[in-house]
């Protein structure tokens, strides 16, 4: 049988539904918490791997599994790229994409300190940041596109997330893909070798989306796509293909 490990605990809001998933379609499913170690025998014992979040143990698991022959959702080389901020915005300038400008010679009027990697936490307060990056929305709202590649086809949903509350505006929402910004968003998945991404895009002056952070541990929350990401992970197993 084959068996999935998920790096994660057992009730992420993602992957604890997929999990059930995927358990019903006969694969053995196993939760490891980031917080505890996992050795080489426990890994050699998995068909796939995924990791659902960004954490010095995760990120060590996965590299011993992509060199070992164990399929990752989403690799270490992926998971490092779309995690570091600034890997991230050249590579969706490469794909198309409007980013903001990086500035490495201190603070500017217009530019919001960045950090170089997601799992970061914020930089203390009287810590320099490492570079600034430019305050491009005119809006307090998110537009992210969520993407998954289940083996076959990459499947997108878009969804309004508010930055700040207005009246009774829902914090999410559903919304309407736009095929331009969904054709960079596939562009960066398939430069990265990535199964799934969400990427931020924020609109600026003239109505012009810029493309502002991506995550390789999306959650989809809002996207309803648990089943589009269960087949995608059991797509890496000998069940799926």
């Amino acid at each position: 049988m084959d068996c999935i490990g998920f790096i994660c605990d057992p009730d992420h809001p993602l992957l604890g539904p997929v999990a059930e998933r995927l358990a019903a379609r006969g694969f053995a499913v196993e939760f490891h918490r980031p917080t505890d170690p996992i050795t080489p025998s426990e890994v050699d014992a998995l068909s796939a791997l995924v990791a659902g979040t960004l954490h010095p143990t995760a990120l060590a698991v996965l590299r011993y599994a992509d060199a070992n022959g164990v399929q990752t959702w989403n690799g270490f080389s992926t998971t490092v790229a779309l995690s570091a901020r600034l890997v991230t915005l050249e590579a969706l300038e490469t794909a198309g994409c409007l980013v903001p400008e990086v500035r490495f010679d201190g603070p500017a009027e217009g530019h919001d300190p960045g950090r170089r990697y997601a799992w970061e936490g914020p930089p203390a307060l009287d810590a320099p940041a490492p570079f600034h990056v430019e305050a491009v929305g005119t809006e307090p709202v998110d537009h992210r596109y969520y993407a998954v590649d289940d083996g076959r086809e990459t499947h997108m949903r878009a969804v309004e997330l508010r930055t700040e509350l207005v009246d009774d505006d829902p914090v999410l929402r559903r919304t309407d893909v736009d095929v331009s910004l969904a054709a960079s968003v596939r562009e960066l998945l398939d430069r990265l070798g990535a199964r799934a991404v969400a990427v931020d895009f924020t609109r600026g002056l003239n109505d012009e989306f810029y493309a502002v952070r991506a995550t390789p541990t999306p959650t989809f929350t809002g996207a309803g796509m648990d089943r589009r990401v269960a087949d995608s992970i059991a797509s890496l197993t000998t069940i799926g293909a």
